[in-house]
């Protein structure tokens, strides 16, 4: 791929548009259901509990999150006007109970202290700001309410072309290093690795990471 399509894709990934980032989201959904999967595992969701999400992409996953637990209440926030058209079709029969919204990707459209748990997967590369975002996040969860911050890892990342446009790549202790600066501290953390054949078609071993963050109580 050339230069300018490699940041055709990047941008894509940001945030898809159009036909072409309808049949990417599909894409994205398969091989990152994975990642999806684990963070969702980690929000140990009980009854009736409020869950926020950023950046749910076509919301191919939130059967599964129902499925699970019937009872809970959903809320999320993408910044493709694409995107939120898709995830309101396909989840139009998954439950009432599931609100999504666009958003600026800084400011999340919601009270303080409203949302049990949250969680978000292959957003992080994309925040402006990932101090100021942790902590918008922090203002809209519960006090000790828990959000599962999922993504893969910067020696990974760099294996693809695409990540040297648009993308801001991480290790896990590049945020941990930032989280006294925030609303959250650190009660967990699960490293995984899988492979995975990537956008551009290639087979690549895909190291990732759910961190497990606690809104702290001041």
């Amino acid at each position: 791929m050339t230069s300018e399509e490699l940041h055709h894709l990047a941008r894509q990934l940001s945030c898809p548009e159009g036909e072409f980032g309808i049949h990417l989201a599909e894409n994205m959904n398969e091989t990152n259901i994975g990642m999806t999967r684990n963070a969702m595992s980690h929000l140990k969701v009980s009854p009736n509990d409020y869950i926020m999400e950023l950046g749910y992409a076509n919301g191919a996953h939130l059967a599964e999150l129902f499925a699970a637990e019937p009872s809970i209440r959903y809320a999320g926030y993408e910044v493709s006007e694409t995107m939120h058209a898709e995830a309101r079709k396909i989840n139009a029969a998954v439950s009432q109970n599931i609100g999504l919204w666009l958003y600026d990707g800084r400011n999340i459209p919601a009270p303080d202290n409203h949302f049990d748990k949250g969680f978000c997967v292959n957003t992080l590369y994309f925040w402006p700001d990932v101090r100021v975002m942790l902590n918008e996040t922090a203002r809209v969860l519960k006090p000790n309410g828990h959000f599962c911050l999922t993504f893969a890892e910067r020696d990974s990342m760099e294996q693809l072309p695409f990540t040297d446009h648009v993308f801001h790549l991480y290790m896990p202790e590049d945020i941990e290093a930032l989280l006294p600066m925030t609303g959250f501290q650190q009660i967990g953390i699960d490293r995984q690795f899988e492979d995975v054949v990537n956008k551009t078609g290639h087979h690549i071993k895909r190291h990732y990471v759910t961190l497990i963050l606690q809104k702290s109580v001041k």
